[in-house]
């Protein structure tokens, strides 16, 4: 049998989740579809799906087959890729992990001009704060905010992040203004529930001193504009990237305090699987975010 053409079957009818959107996406019928995954089943001796009258769901086999064919598949297109002119004029579907106020706030931003540039590209952008499997969610490409990226995945630096300590000035006026970190012991904490450190809120300084300062956050939330709508309500003080704070500092709505102190190097990764070979897409997406948004920290 033809066992690419079987992997592009299977791996059409699992990111399709049924047999006939399988179809529709291979313009061809639900029964050569069946047939061919039966075919493949029998070449295999496993089972690879579950049915039922209402559902199909992979098998354990099912689920190795469909990531290391996934990955046989990217590499054959890379290959192709390499040998004629999509190395130069990348085509297909890229799709991208990336957190949801970055996702809007910076990379919305540039997408325009990234299509612009690769018009036989097309995109399915997931955003969302929660750290995605890769593999297991088909991305070919995350951005992530991060002291350490994943020793599991390769991973480019796109541009350094700053943190920012901040909250609204009639917080401060009430509450007082913390002078070093220790003073924020008691404070009301808009917490991020990503933080690396979760709520024990690490600082150093220029001297190398470092402080440690366990916080009680009132609220925890998974997205920073979330936070900064509760900080400029005069909520509490929030941990934020400048991406989304810096604005409104700017603008006198928060106050920054402990400038001379840092939550540690937060950087921003593009993070891909481990593959020999990088694909067409994915290489001309991260070089375009280097060039793009890695110009100055965010």
């Amino acid at each position: 049998m033809d066992i690419v053409r079987a992997m592009q079957v299977f791996n059409a009818l699992v990111d399709g989740g049924s047999f006939v959107a399988a179809a529709e996406r291979l313009d061809t019928s639900t029964a050569a579809v069946s047939r061919q995954i039966a075919a493949l089943e029998e070449h295999l001796g496993a089972r690879l799906l579950n049915r039922t009258t209402r559902r199909t769901s992979l098998t354990e086999a099912g689920l190795a087959f469909h990531e290391r064919s996934g990955q046989i598949l990217a590499d054959i297109e890379e290959a192709e890729a390499i040998a004629g002119e999509h190395a130069v004029n990348p085509s297909g579907l890229l799709r991208i992990s990336a957190p949801l106020s970055f996702g809007v706030r910076a990379l919305g931003t540039v997408l325009p001009e990234f299509r612009r540039r690769h018009p036989d590209l097309r995109l399915d952008v997931d955003l969302t704060d929660r750290v995605v499997d890769l593999a297991h969610d088909g991305i070919d490409v995350a951005i992530r905010i991060a002291q350490q990226p994943s020793p599991n995945l390769i991973a480019r630096r796109i541009a350094p992040v700053r943190m920012l300590v901040c909250a609204s000035p009639a917080y401060f006026r009430t509450h007082g203004v913390p002078q070093r970190p220790g003073d924020l012991a008691g404070h009301s904490a808009l917490s991020y529930s990503y933080l690396s450190s979760g709520d024990n809120w690490a600082f150093k300084n220029g001297a190398g001193q470092e402080e440690v300062v366990r916080m009680q956050p009132c609220v925890h939330a998974n997205n920073g504009d979330l936070l900064r709508l509760l900080a400029l309500s005069d909520g509490g003080i929030i941990v934020q990237p400048a991406f989304i704070v810096a604005e409104d500092i700017a603008a006198g709505r928060l106050q920054q305090i402990l400038p001379d102190w840092t939550l540690g190097t937060f950087n921003l990764y593009a993070v891909y699987l481990s593959r020999r070979f990088l694909s067409a897409k994915v290489r001309v997406f991260i070089d375009f975010l280097a060039a793009e948004i890695g110009k100055a920290e965010i």
